[in-house]
């Protein structure tokens, strides 16, 4: 099978199976494997002075041998089924629609509940959100996961097939744990952070136009402008187009750690009162997108 067709299969299974908990209850999913990995890197190589260097040489050990892993699959006999498993365990359709939707479903039931909905799947601190914080968080949580769970794995597995999609979701997972400015991961994390970056470069400006295309926005220099007002390079540009659809004003302060942190609005004219239906709709542009992304895997397998 080729591999738009693998990936193809893959978008489906993972759109209507998700992550069965009778699996993964089981084994170890990839992704904690991943995480295990970058706790060894973390563990065996920060310390020292030149914590940059060993952070990059760390990423390195890690990144190598994955990519050469992905290629195992190729070299047996009906390796394309085990593509096809490792890929659609690796995509995030059906997890973050259910996700991003448990938060309007818990909203609906009370403040209380939608902060903890919304706790699962953010990181800045959730006690004293508003309704409106809530949403808005659960929102720009779909805009951007969106782009780094299914539009960056779909791409990276079109243009590397499993050892691009596997080092991608290695980087993001690295990303995520050391990818941070502080005392400790600021030098030794930095690597991480900045190969995630480059590696959502693409997804993240594609994710953006499929919204924009799909919703009829033609406002795309004011996208590009609100997308640089981001703190993240890459995150800003699928909430800028989010934004546009749902209408409502997005990222803007936020408390982190007890501490609130003045960022600007994307989309500063948007409304700034937003609810469950607000994410509901955030959700519909959620499936359009895969929608469109499946189409046109089974385009290219076609061709």
């Amino acid at each position: 099978m080729s591999t738009a067709g693998v990936l193809a299969a893959a978008m489906l299974v993972d759109a209507v199976f998700g992550e069965p908990r009778w699996l993964w209850s089981r084994l170890p999913h990839p992704v904690v494997l991943m995480g295990r990995a970058v706790t060894w890197i973390d563990t065996r190589f920060n310390r020292g002075m030149s914590r940059r260097t060993s952070g990059a040489v760390g990423l390195a050990l890690l990144c190598i041998p994955t990519f050469v892993l992905g290629w195992v699959p190729s070299a047996l006999p009906g390796g394309w089924v085990i593509e096809l498993a490792v890929a659609a365990a690796l995509l995030a359709q059906r997890s973050l629609v259910i996700h991003v939707g448990d938060v309007a479903a818990s909203l609906r039931v009370s403040l209380g509940d939608g902060r903890r909905a919304v706790a699962s799947i953010v990181g800045r601190d959730t006690e004293g959100m508003d309704r409106t914080a809530v949403a808005r968080a659960a929102v720009e949580s779909a805009a951007e996961n969106l782009s780094d769970g299914v539009i960056a794995p779909v791409f990276w597995f079109l243009v590397a097939g499993l050892p691009g999609l596997l080092v991608y979701k290695l980087v993001n997972t690295a990303d995520s744990m050391i990818g941070y400015r502080d005392e400790r991961y600021g030098e030794f994390g930095w690597a991480a952070a900045r190969f995630d970056d480059l590696l959502n470069l693409v997804p993240a400006r594609l994710t953006a136009v499929l919204i924009a295309l799909l919703h009829g926005l033609t406002e795309v220099r004011a996208i590009v402008t609100d997308a640089a007002l981001h703190r993240s390079p890459n995150a800003g540009w699928p909430e800028a187009a989010m934004a546009r659809v749902v209408g409502i004003a997005l990222s803007g302060p936020r408390s982190y750690d007890g501490r609130i942190r003045d960022f600007p609005y994307v989309y500063p004219e948007g409304r700034r009162q937003a609810g469950p239906a607000d994410i509901e709709r955030a959700v519909t542009v959620i499936w359009r997108v895969w929608a469109v992304a499946i189409l046109a895997a089974l385009a290219i397998a076609a061709t």
